[in-house]
């Protein structure tokens, strides 16, 4: 059975899929882009700036979901350039200082809204 994680601390979904899906104590995060919940817009910056608004995004669907980033087992960075890697993983990284859940990340051509980063995550409620 599937149940449907969703928050008004990250921004809706802006399509058909949800925030996260809940199945068998795993927690499903639907890739987040740096849109500031408040006010609904991209916030304005660098990828450093970006990465704090996903990371923030990320961390409110993890606490509706009775979880945080210590339950996170994997995830997924996608990137507009790669030269933008090194300060994404500064920020990213400050969210796992221990036990850091396993990783890829990509450099695509284009994400949602023209924005330098999303990510996404799988949890495992324990």
């Amino acid at each position: 059975m599937k149940k449907v994680i969703s928050t008004t601390n990250a921004p809706g979904a802006i399509g058909p899929y949800s925030q996260a899906i809940e199945a068998n104590g795993m927690i499903f995060i639907s890739g987040q882009v740096p849109i500031n919940p408040a006010t609904g817009k991209v916030v304005e910056g660098d990828i450093t700036a970006q990465t704090e608004q996903v990371m923030k995004n990320l961390e409110a669907i993890l606490k509706a979901a009775g979880c945080d980033f210590s339950h996170v087992v994997k995830s997924t960075c996608l990137l507009s350039d790669m030269a933008n890697f090194a300060a994404m993983n500064v920020v990213y990284g400050s969210r796992f200082t221990k036990n850091p859940p396993a990783r890829a990340a990509f450099a695509v051509k284009t994400l949602p809204l023209n924005v330098l980063v999303e990510i996404e995550m799988i949890a495992l409620k324990a």
